[in-house]
């Protein structure tokens, strides 16, 4: 068996947590020491080696993924991260992994998605163990026994039995409340998004089913494959069409956290029914999810089922059931242009990551974490030139042929034009201040001339946003 784990969405209903380049499934919520995408890379060694998973995702997101791996103690095949040039659905994205794995024979394939929330992975596992006598002859989805009618998630109808699960009646996208009690007391089941199938069967659907994927994916290039190809979904694409479907219903606690409103599910509240993600200050107050700075005092008095999500560089208040709207929000910002879409006011990037303290007109002041042995490109700014003053650590700095060493309370300035790089040689974390000073102090200042992370040239640094240990 192989598994493939779908990493590539941005979550945009979970703004201004999740974004474009910071998305839902790395995220670390309350009281959760690993990201979801952690957590699902865990689930796929409960069922196998390490060697035998495959992550689909792209290029933003992929170093991501291997510094999240690399923080769980594994050392991860780079060849098994897939990079999608574009965003084109599950479709896509699941053919696109399977064509990789099937390159060394037919194989059993499990497909999970990275930002769901799963509390009995041992549950799960029996269930996939138990099916693949199924993966042979139908393309398998695992359906979840509702807990209540819920309208944020799609429903599937079992037909007749198998000799396990059940062959699929019909598919049924997201209802109103009143079709979802029906649904339920129906026997529906959740649409979790998790699915297996043996290689050549789903091959064969798709070529029956989705003639557009199929061909596309008969090209050579994958940028022409993902150009040429229609962004679809799995379940409209195959599932919905073939004959050769089953379900297999999962008791397990399961959420897709689609929403601010799903955490009311998730999390524990106080005997008022709120939910706070550090301390709040509450006096008659209830029902309210309050996601708040944790360096900021904050009180809410007489308040009832509101949504709150501050941020430093964003606020999100929401009514309580209006939640699937902030995606509205997003789409009106960026079509507005505003990078609050894509970039917390913290960035990650392979060696680290800096977050913008203060800016004006003509300077800009950051706070640069490098993690240990970790350096930045040796690089060159042509519109500015920085002050790095070291808070914690010790920094080995380049500047043109000249190789310092300045510690804890000393300082160092690079001018406009020279060369130079800032790296990290030692086991515990580099912390500078740096002060840029300039007319134009835009990202995209930069020319790279040597770089470990494969960023070489001109143009804007944040194309590579990639990883921390920790948010």
């Amino acid at each position: 068996m192989k598994t493939i784990i779908l990493a590539g969405g941005s979550g945009t209903r979970l703004w201004p947590l999740s974004r474009d380049n910071f998305p839902k499934q790395f995220l670390k919520l309350k009281n959760m020491d690993k990201s979801i995408f952690q957590m699902s890379f865990e689930r796929c060694l409960k069922l196998v080696n390490l060697h035998e998973i495959y992550i689909v995702t792209n290029m933003n997101y992929k170093f991501w993924v291997l510094g999240q791996i690399e923080e769980l103690g594994y050392k991860f095949n780079e060849d098994h991260i897939l990079l999608e040039p574009s965003g084109k659905n599950t479709l896509p994205a699941i053919y696109y992994g399977v064509i990789e794995i099937q390159k060394n024979g037919d194989d059993i394939v499990a497909v999970f998605p990275s930002d769901h929330l799963i509390e009995d992975d041992d549950g799960l596992i029996r269930a996939i163990k138990q099916s693949e006598q199924l993966a042979g002859e139908h393309i398998i989805a695992f359906g979840i026994h509702p807990e209540k009618p819920h309208t944020g998630y799609g429903y599937i109808r079992p037909k007749e039995p198998l000799t396990f699960g059940y062959s699929i009646e019909d598919f049924k996208e997201k209802p109103d409340l009143e079709t979802a009690k029906v649904y339920v007391e129906k026997g529906y089941l959740w649409n979790s998004g998790m699915f297996m199938f043996k290689t050549d069967v789903f091959l064969e659907e798709v070529r029956r089913h989705c003639l557009e994927v199929y061909n596309a994916f008969q090209l050579m290039d994958i940028n022409e494959v993902y150009n040429n190809t229609i962004n679809i979904s799995i379940d409209y694409g195959i599932m919905e069409k073939s004959g050769r479907t089953a379900v297999i219903p999962v008791d397990i606690i399961w959420s897709d956290l689609g929403s601010f409103d799903a955490f009311y599910e998730k999390f524990p509240g106080d005997e008022n029914g709120n939910i706070t993600f550090n301390d709040v200050t509450l006096i008659n107050s209830g029902n309210n999810l309050l996601y708040t700075n944790k360096d900021k005092a904050v009180a809410v008095i007489g308040a009832e089922d509101l949504i709150v999500v501050d941020e430093k560089d964003a606020l999100l208040i929401c009514k309580k059931g209006y939640s699937e709207r902030v995606k509205d929000v997003v789409n009106k910002l960026k079509s507005n242009n505003d990078p609050k879409v894509d970039y917390h006011i913290t960035t990650y990037r392979p060696w680290g990551s800096y977050t913008i303290l203060e800016e004006g007109f003509f300077y800009k002041i950051k706070r640069i974490s490098v993690l240990p042995k970790k350096k930045l490109s040796l690089q060159l700014h042509y519109h500015r030139s920085e002050h790095w003053v070291v808070v914690k650590g010790t920094a080995k700095v380049t500047v043109d042929a000249s190789v310092n060493f300045v510690r804890s309370g000393e300082s160092t300035f690079v001018k406009s034009g020279y060369k130079h790089r800032l790296e990290n040689p030692g086991k515990v974390l580099l912390e500078v201040i740096e002060v840029q000073l300039g007319q134009y102090l835009e990202e995209d200042d930069v020319v790279r001339f040597d770089d470990d992370f494969g960023r070489t040239g001109t143009g804007d640094a944040d194309e590579f946003i990639a990883l921390s240990t920790a948010r």
